[in-house]
């Protein structure tokens, strides 16, 4: 075999991140590195605009802005400030517990929360390279703490990253803060044929038995069209009631989202944005919001007129339908949002484990935390989720990094210290 005498290309290091500022939009509206940044997945900065433009009012968004010596912005890295339920994602025996103490003390376990990351969404790096994500990172864990009890906050979270980034985020645990899963997305491999295949090979004998019943009985009725949009401006009033009937119906509520919301990505995110929407006899019965990027598409929101979803089986239609074009158009994986175990179990999804890093600003009552913290993290509530083949995958690393974190990082090997700006 002939031997290759080319050199291999020479990578040029990024430059490394030294000093934080804190800014709002305003100091970040000329920076190119801004309209450049979080790069990774489908939620870039864009997706973080329309999220502060479109939905929670009551939320403090602001940007953490990584500089060299230069000066130059290296990375941003997006957070907000919000009183935090603590008891938001518990059992019911606790909350009532709670709602009992919070007659005599409202705010009780209700704490002024500085989160990094999506408001919207889980959480990502700016930087990709591995090795400089996790100098960003080092970076941010020694000031943030600091930097949040000026703020006023007294607990830091960095909300929902996937667990591609446990490496990086590493320095986070020697300094204090616990690492604990959040609720998990869902993925499914689409390495099928076509949804037929999908049905033969994805799913068991009895499931697939189900489903085919299933779409027998929706095919039975009036006929269900599917169409695929990239703006859905002119049907938002047909198309937000029906995303509103499934939010009201969640025994667990997270964000709400605005008409604005969806038609500030069709406007502005036309490129990751996919709305599918269903109709019967002319009207419009579902709609489902997905997002593309790469090799995966991702089920977002899904909105159902409920006087026709359970006869009609709309969850599965939408399933198959979405399912179907995401294979037809060439993507690899398709990912869920969290909840609803149940029918993503049966239908082979495996968990996307999505993880917690926390901790209290005070040392002392930071070290109670850590204690009580198991009982308030949201994986405990939901049985089904021990069935997923890849459960462990929830806790990987999870004991072991905090094992190996009894130390800080070096402070000689990545230096930096904190410039605060207002504005």
């Amino acid at each position: 075999m002939r031997r290759s005498l080319e050199k291999p290309a020479i990578q040029r290091r990024q430059p490394q991140a030294r000093h934080i500022e804190i800014g709002d939009r305003k100091a970040l509206e000329t920076s190119r590195h801004w309209q450049q940044a979080l790069p990774g997945g489908r939620k870039d900065s864009r997706y973080y605009e329309i999220v502060e433009d479109t939905i929670m009012p009551e939320f403090d968004f602001r940007y953490f802005i990584l500089r060299g010596n230069d000066g130059a912005i290296r990375a941003v890295q997006p957070f907000f400030l919000l009183n935090q339920d603590l008891l938001e994602g518990s059992g019911k025996a606790l909350r009532s517990a709670a709602n009992f103490v919070r007659r005599l003390w409202p705010s009780f376990l209700t704490m002024r929360t500085l989160m990094l990351g999506c408001a919207a969404g889980e959480g990502h790096l700016d930087r990709q390279d591995e090795d400089i994500a996790g100098q960003d990172a080092a970076l941010l864990a020694r000031n943030i703490t600091p930097l949040a009890k000026e703020m006023g906050a007294k607990l830091i979270v960095l909300k929902e990253f996937p667990a591609q980034y446990r490496k990086a985020l590493k320095p986070f645990l020697a300094h204090g803060f616990s690492h604990i899963p959040s609720l998990p997305m869902a993925e499914l491999k689409l390495d099928y044929k076509d949804f037929e295949d999908y049905l033969r090979r994805g799913v068991s004998a009895r499931m697939r038995s189900d489903l085919r019943r299933k779409y027998r009985q929706a095919d039975a009725g009036a006929p269900i069209s599917v169409t695929v949009h990239r703006d859905i401006c002119d049907i938002i009033d047909e198309v937000y009631p029906l995303y509103l009937h499934v939010y009201n119906r969640s025994s667990q509520h997270f964000e709400k989202l605005t008409k604005e919301y969806f038609c500030a990505l069709s406007r502005r995110m036309p490129d990751k944005s996919r709305f599918f929407v269903w109709r019967c006899e002319g009207k419009v019965i579902a709609f489902s919001l997905t997002m593309v990027h790469d090799d995966h598409i991702c089920n977002e929101y899904l909105g159902l007129d409920y006087d026709v979803a359970l006869s009609r089986h709309l969850y599965f239609v939408a399933f198959r339908d979405v399912t179907s074009w995401a294979i037809a158009n060439g993507y690899q994986r398709c990912l869920s949002t969290g909840l609803s175990y149940e029918p993503k179990f049966k239908l082979g999804f495996d968990l996307y484990p999505l993880d917690l890093y926390v901790r209290h600003t005070s040392d002392r009552w930071n070290a109670l935390f850590k204690r009580i913290l198991p009982w308030l993290e949201p994986t405990r509530q939901d049985p089904v989720l021990k069935r997923f083949a890849n459960y462990d995958a929830l806790w990987a690393d999870t004991m072991c990094a905090q094992g190996e974190a009894a130390k800080p990082d070096d402070e000689r090997q990545v230096s930096g210290s904190v410039v605060k700006k207002s504005g």
